[in-house]
């Protein structure tokens, strides 16, 4: 738990402060330690993130001005048309379970870590590395050798 806290608060803080690269992912003791779990789990941490600064739109149909005038003070408003059609989710996340406790209790009560666990259980067995294209390979040796050169005229 400590270590999900931590991520989030040195993922969100910089992320608002500007800064387009943040890494660490997946580390853990000051990058002493890696886990695969921990790298599922900032990859959720990543993309709240990223939803993060994408901001709340604020216009007059998001805000639902007009469904709050026609439902009136002090009426419930969350069942109308527009609430849902505007509603701006914080994100999607594959690790974290957003399920009220009864279902996740029924769904078997696994916590964050053990439902990593199996995330990277699943993605050892089945991930297929794709190749790099061979047009890409071939730019990427014809930037080394002249860089290679570069080096090389300047000793």
């Amino acid at each position: 738990m400590q270590a999900g806290h931590e991520k989030t608060i040195t993922t969100l803080l910089p992320a608002l402060a500007g800064a387009n690269t943040i890494y660490g992912a997946g580390m853990l003791e000051l990058g002493m330690t890696f886990s695969m779990e921990q790298l599922v789990i900032d990859n959720d941490i990543a993309a709240m993130t990223k939803k993060v600064m994408q901001g709340i739109p604020v216009t007059e149909e998001t805000l639902a001005v007009d469904a709050i005038k026609k439902v009136g003070i002090g009426n419930n408003f969350l069942g109308h048309k527009t609430t849902m059609a505007n509603i701006n989710l914080p994100s999607d996340p594959m690790m974290i379970n957003r399920d009220m406790i009864g279902d996740w209790i029924t769904a078997g009560s696994k916590d964050l870590a053990a439902v990593a666990h199996e995330k990277v259980v699943q993605i050892m067995k089945s991930h297929v590395v794709e190749p790099i294209d061979a047009d890409v390979v071939k730019e990427l040796k014809a930037l080394v050798a002249k860089g290679d050169k570069e080096f090389l005229s300047q000793q």
